[in-house]
């Protein structure tokens, strides 16, 4: 019975065009982790060098890149299997069947090991491919290619869809907070797990023995090289007793966390109660008021505004409008950049609301029959715009009485360009968790003084604003708008 519900569930992902996609993202990063033999980059770099291209260095790098890339990535492809049953009525004919909730657990974990593992499979064949065609090496040794996949990344991809079916089984973290959670969490793993003296062997990293005057540090992630790497003979994965103990111990643990939640998850065989579902909170049927259709003029669009920016809002608690006035209070007396950070990331939960609520909340047919879908696109962006214009109020205000005219333009573009990336994802993926995992990690990496990202303006030097400046990111919001324009054009052309 696991088995047949694993496969059945497996099947209906794969026949998703987002499947094939994520198969062709596999492949992209592929590329990216074996370069050119004269690239500027690389994802590993030991001891300031890097491997021949053989069999078994390619089928290492490729390993630990997708140990630390697809740990992210999967966790939100697959995190939707739970609420998916919910919503599709495949709960309730699950509910009234003999399958007990640790055999349901058993067979969404074997479901979501096997989407994340046929990535693993994609880019292993890409691995195989980029060997021949970099030509250092010819020689072609299937083990040593695919042992570093089924031991260096294979365990941790099992982890992952295993903590994903316990973030999508516990009411706490089923919802947003842990879509956001998750990136803190990857974070802290990825940076922990390259230790070869992390537990259970971490990502797999493991002590190799370096080239005479190799320094002793070793860097994973996607990293800039002034001059290409020197090469030295890579002496394969070394295996030994701790290390494959281990490998398999992170198996079961990953098994284990999987089916903890058969304690409190018991299916969908209990009543909700109102406004809950089994899979966690299900979306409010926050169109019921959108307002009618006007005539193309001002006072028409100002009503449609209005009506998008009261459900951008809905069902926001009390909790979460007293923090967002002590912001907007903070603003007038802190720091502007400490404050605007905490302001802009505090309605992350709302924000990705704008382009997913059609498909959360099974409005799409209805919506598609509005007289000007077009114009509710747009004025669904501005109401982020406007919930932006809030939060950062009180740093814009004062910015203006301290007349810094750069952080007041850098400030207006972040306003734009934060809901556009927003609607954006919510329109091309109709989920929300997308937006939740993407801005969540460019905010982190901006507060980190990455001025490539600083959208909000908050990285100074001197006066000016660091990073591709306030009219980069205008550029990016009103592209962004604008596809988000098309495609909803597009999809009610194909109705």
């Amino acid at each position: 019975m696991i088995a047949g519900a694993a496969v059945a569930d497996f099947r209906e992902r794969v026949r998703r065009p987002a499947y094939l996609l994520m198969l062709i993202s596999a492949i992209g990063l592929g590329l990216i982790a074996v370069p050119p033999v004269d690239a500027h980059w690389s994802v590993l770099v030991i001891g300031g060098f890097r491997g021949r291209y053989t069999s078994g260095y390619v089928g290492m790098v490729t390993a630990l890149t997708s140990a630390l890339w697809l740990t992210l990535v999967g966790f939100y492809l697959v995190r939707d299997a739970v609420a998916r049953d919910g919503r599709t009525g495949v709960g309730q004919l699950l509910a009234a069947s003999p399958m007990r909730s640790w055999a349901y657990l058993a067979a969404k974990l074997a479901s979501n090991v096997a989407v994340l593992a046929s990535m693993t499979a994609v880019l292993a064949a890409t691995a195989l491919v980029l060997q021949l065609l970099r030509g250092e090496s010819r020689a072609v040794d299937p083990v040593g290619l695919l042992l570093p996949f089924a031991l260096v990344a294979l365990p941790m991809l099992v982890l992952t869809g295993a903590l994903a079916l316990l973030f999508e089984a516990t009411p706490v973290l089923r919802g947003g907070l842990g879509n956001v959670l998750w990136v803190f969490v990857w974070m802290v793993g990825a940076i922990g797990g390259q230790s070869p003296q992390a537990p259970l062997g971490g990502l797999g990293l493991r002590p190799v023995p370096l080239p005479a005057g190799a320094s002793q540090d070793v860097g994973l992630g996607l990293m800039y090289v002034d001059e290409p790497l020197e090469v030295f003979d890579w002496p394969g994965l070394r295996l030994d007793a701790p290390f494959l103990l281990g490998r398999a111990v992170l198996v079961l643990l990953a098994v284990a966390v999987a089916l903890a939640p058969a304690l409190w998850f018991h299916r969908f065989d209990r009543p909700a109660r109102p406004g809950r579902g089994p899979a966690g909170p299900e979306p409010r049927p926050v169109y019921r008021g959108l307002p009618r259709a006007e005539p193309r003029t001002g006072p028409g669009f100002g009503r449609l505004l209005a009506g998008e920016a009261r459900i951008l809002v809905a069902g926001a608690p009390l909790w979460w409008w007293l923090g967002a006035a002590a912001l907007t209070l903070a603003g007038l007396a802190l720091p502007r950049g400490a404050v605007l950070a905490v302001a802009w990331v505090w309605p992350v939960l709302l924000w990705s609301r704008l382009g997913t609520q059609p498909a959360t909340t099974g409005t799409a047919a209805i919506l598609g029959a509005y007289p000007a879908p077009r114009r509710r696109v747009l004025a669904e962006w501005l109401a982020g715009v406007l919930l932006a214009a809030a939060l950062g109020a009180g740093a814009a205000v004062r910015m203006g009485f301290a007349a810094d005219g750069p952080g007041l333009v850098a400030w207006a573009a972040g306003a734009l360009f934060i809901p556009a990336l927003a609607l954006t994802l919510g329109t091309l993926t109709g989920a929300p968790r997308f937006f939740q995992a993407v801005y969540t990690a460019l905010w982190y990496l901006m507060i980190n003084d990455a001025d490539a990202l600083n959208f909000m303006g908050i990285l100074r030097d001197g006066d000016a604003v660091t990073g591709p400046g306030p009219g980069a990111w205008a550029a990016l919001a009103l592209a962004g708008v604008t596809g988000s324009l098309l495609w909803t054009s597009f999809r009610l052309a194909r109705r």
